[in-house]
């Protein structure tokens, strides 16, 4: 290989050659990236354009859709950019934290609608979708990816989730006998849950504080890694612009579900369930893939677990107490059904992700486990 003078240690340039500078590396999106930028917001401005114009409740279904898994690249994107400067751990729960905005609002829109079905089921459902299906797919994508066939990340955030999320289950759990059998405590379920918010939150805030500690310093386990064509301040800004965003957007797609299911023929149980819990989270279905795809492992886990945990410690309960401004109460009461599936989806987790370690097959069954929930959920 040539090399250049300028390029010699101790030697000057060539005569009239021009002074050499540092390299500084440029960050450019590139036309195609740019591109996309814009057709997603077309698209986001374009739902928000047929809602308020009322037109058809399917095409706003379908619109919000699109710009919803358009907005999910992009915070994707300005995920990567700040993975780089805080770590997978801070990322992870910024962006988690950014992902699930849409799920507030269509909780507490549902809330001040009279909904509590919709709400409480959309809730469940972002659990489902995000502890099953989104989680399957990145374990599956990840072990693709990696040499061995084995998807690689430390253990301490799916532990940790695990926990989280049975303690979550727990309340549910002992709210949901109480309310079968119809003892006293059925009686005061929404004072219990008040307590239980409280309790979770609390729990929720000790652990996040320690795990942003701990996360600090340790080395991140990826397995590969490709510098981020955006810099630290514009990522920081699309990420938050894309999460408010999808907020927005998903308030319009949430509204027009009802008449879009009515010409489909969609359970109630489905829409709660299924629709409004992969449209509400299609932020974290398309970025926990998309790194996991891309060899970074522990920051597509990172983002994945801290959403779950985030839904199940932090979200959940947040709505419990925000419920108490409105008529019509949220709580940890739930079908049996839905308890004995959120139990075993707590120990499913565990069981796959606790060594810190996933293959595909593994994956493919935590998929399976949502399929299944899915088609129950179609004929309720």
């Amino acid at each position: 290989m040539e090399v250049r003078p300028q390029d010699r240690a101790g030697e000057a340039p060539a005569p009239g050659a021009a002074p050499a500078t540092p390299a500084a590396p440029g960050r450019s999106l590139g036309r195609g990236r740019v591109a996309a930028l814009a057709l997603t917001l077309a698209v986001a401005v374009a739902t928000g354009i047929l809602h308020w114009t009322n037109a058809s409740d399917l095409l706003v279904f379908v619109t919000g859709g699109v710009a919803l898994a358009g907005l999910a690249w992009v915070v994707s994107l300005a995920t990567e950019a700040i993975g780089e400067r805080f770590g997978p751990a801070a990322t992870g729960v910024l962006q988690s934290t950014l992902g699930n905005l849409p799920e507030l609002f269509v909780v507490l829109f549902a809330l001040a609608a009279g909904e509590v079905v919709v709400a409480k089921t959309s809730i469940l459902g972002s659990l489902f979708a995000n502890a099953l299906l989104v989680m399957g797919l990145t374990f599956a994508v990840g072990a693709r990816r990696a040499e061995d066939g084995v998807m690689r990340f430390r253990e301490r955030l799916p532990n940790d989730t695990a926990t989280l999320l049975m303690l979550a289950v727990f309340i549910i759990v002992v709210l949901g006998i109480s309310d079968r059998i119809g003892d006293r405590a059925s009686e005061h379920q929404v004072a219990i849950s008040v307590v239980g918010a409280l309790v979770l939150l609390g729990v929720y805030g000790s652990w996040l504080a320690s795990y942003l500690r701990g996360g600090r310093g340790e080395p991140a386990l990826e397995t590969a890694h490709v510098r981020s064509p955006l810099g630290l301040v514009p990522a920081i800004g699309l990420l938050t612009v894309a999460g408010v965003a999808a907020a927005l957007v998903s308030e319009y797609f949430v509204d027009a579900i009802d008449g879009a299911a009515e010409d489909l023929g969609l359970s109630r149980a489905f829409i709660g369930l299924v629709i409004v819990a992969i449209a509400g989270n299609a932020v974290e279905n398309v970025v926990g893939v998309v790194l996991a795809a891309k060899g970074r492992a522990e920051l597509a886990v990172s983002v994945v677990k801290n959403s779950v945990a985030q839904i199940a410690a932090f979200l959940f309960p947040v709505l419990v107490l925000l419920s108490l401004l409105f008529d019509d109460r949220l709580t940890f009461v739930a079908s049996p059904v839905y308890v004995g599936a959120l139990a075993l989806t707590a120990i499913g987790l565990w069981q796959i992700s606790g060594d810190g370690k996933a293959t595909e097959f593994e994956g493919y069954a935590l998929i399976a486990l949502y399929a299944v929930l899915a088609t129950l959920a179609f004929y309720e």
